[in-house]
């Protein structure tokens, strides 16, 4: 290993260090080997993840601490929430230089765990597990998975749940909220040295007009990719909002099944807050929030500009990436009109959103359609009539079948990690049994390709699994 604490050095006053408490039985489930080798930490044994992760024994160079922020939650300004149940254990250095968090979730009380009890569940250890990787696997930007260690210990959620860590690793896990509690906690002046610490570790030198205007670039991009994936976050709260533009944080997320434009996957969000349709206005409101922490340090006419280019950079973003999945290679004045009828369409009918983008990419330009694709529709004149006038637009920019189909199958994927997938792994985990976990962590990391041993696992969610809500403790 070749470790820093970059974190805990250049900014003691942003964190408190903690000594991680074991886990009752702790076992290890699984090891991300692939990531593990590609930060340069292969060679660290299994014995010692398990005693870094489960047994409370950080690893020679580690210094864990727990860091504060403040956020606001469900549009309320929250002034002290922190990492109430996770450490920074220090930066891995990998091979190419990059320095990586190495974040460990369920690692028990930290000053800032208010009356929580600072532990993991294996249900959300798994969930946040799969997804990391799934949405990497999709070219989403995410924190990332790399330790599994499950435990003989119980934890009350809203049952008894055994429980578990996670050890999760990022560039960086700096959220909005680091920015608003040195804001709004009389401690404004620590902000230019967290705005330093960003610049100088993963933004390239900017000046501080700039890097806002890549935090909201990148937001804006998150965003645009998590729609074009039917993925909805389910807190999207400033705690959970990510500096570098990562998704973090995983919580009730899901995938939608049926095409479901307000489909809201947390039972908290009884507004639907946080629904799907809602997340690019979220995505706004929240960078207007970090802008007026920043108000003072920033020019007010350097802010606005930034946020100014917010809405036309996750538009053009999320058009390009729908071209994209509809085999489009060219823009065209009656595009977002095609766009909007066939999501009309997508709704109404209730239609699988994955697989109908899938098994579109087989469309015939002069041929009967699939029985694939027509199993997915409902009748009546009106998929008729938009699968008409879509061949007609493949047909002006001289589309051909195969090679719109190769390019079509590269960005729709086969293998979605749907909750009731998810489900299935935490059922059989909990009762000790890994191999579906893994066989589904396997498929989501080559979610693009035919993988015929695993072609149960790219059928619909079952009917009584459909947008089916999820609690925080997810």
């Amino acid at each position: 290993m070749k470790l820093h604490n970059t974190f805990s050095t250049e900014l003691p006053w942003a964190c408190e260090p903690v000594t991680p408490t074991p886990l009752s039985g702790a076992r290890l489930l699984h090891l991300n080997r692939s990531l593990l080798t590609e930060l340069g930490l292969a060679d660290v044994s299994d014995a010692d993840w398990l005693a870094c992760c489960g047994q409370g024994r950080p690893l020679p160079g580690m210094a864990p601490v727990a860091q504060v922020y403040a956020g606001h939650q469900f549009g309320s300004y929250v002034p002290r929430l922190g990492d109430g149940r996770a450490l920074l254990l220090g930066q891995q250095e990998a091979p190419d230089g990059q320095l990586w968090d190495l974040h460990l979730k369920g690692a028990g009380k930290t000053p800032f765990s208010r009356f929580g009890d600072g532990r993991a569940v294996l249900r959300s250890s798994i969930r946040e597990y799969l997804a990391s990787e799934a949405l990497h696997a999709l070219g989403i930007p995410t924190t990332r998975a790399l330790v599994l260690v499950g435990s003989n210990e119980a934890v009350q959620r809203e049952t008894l749940e055994p429980g578990a860590t996670v050890l999760r690793a990022a560039p960086s896990h700096l959220r909005f909220g680091h920015i608003e509690y040195f804001a709004w906690s009389g401690q404004g002046e620590r902000i230019p040295a967290l705005l330093d610490y960003l610049r100088v570790h993963h933004f390239d030198g900017l000046d501080d007009a700039g890097l806002f205007a890549e935090v909201v670039r990148r937001t804006a991009l998150l965003i645009a990719r998590w729609q074009a994936a039917g993925f909805t976050h389910g807190v999207l709260n400033t705690d959970n909002m990510s500096l570098l533009g990562l998704t973090l944080d995983y919580g009730p997320y899901g995938f939608i099944d049926r095409y479901v434009p307000d489909f809201v996957c947390n039972h908290t969000d009884s507004i639907g807050r946080y629904a799907l349709d809602q997340q690019p206005a979220v995505g706004y409101w929240n960078l207007q929030k970090l802008a007026q922490a920043l108000a003072g340090h920033l020019p007010d006419a350097a802010l606005q500009q930034a946020l100014d280019g917010y809405q036309q950079t996750l538009m053009l973003e999320y058009s390009t990436l729908m071209r994209e999945r509809l085999g489009l290679q060219c823009w065209e004045e009656d595009d977002p009109a095609l766009f909007r009828r066939l999501f009309q369409l997508l709704a109404a009918g209730g239609v699988d959103y994955h697989l109908f983008l899938r098994r579109l990419a087989r469309l015939n330009l002069r041929g009967e359609l699939s029985p694939g694709l027509l199993a997915l529709l409902p009748e009546g004149e009106a998929w008729p009539r938009w699968l008409d006038d879509y061949r007609a637009r493949l047909a002006r920019e001289g589309s051909q079948d195969d090679e719109r189909a190769r390019r079509m199958e590269a960005v729709n994927p086969k293998y979605v990690l749907r909750n009731a997938l998810a489900q299935r792994a935490i059922d059989a985990a909990e009762a000790g049994d890994m191999a579906p976990f893994i066989r589904l962590f396997e498929a989501l990391r080559h979610p693009f390709d035919e993988q015929p041993e695993a072609e149960d696992l790219a059928t619909p969610s079952p009917d009584w699994y459909q947008c089916t809500t999820l609690s925080c403790s997810s």
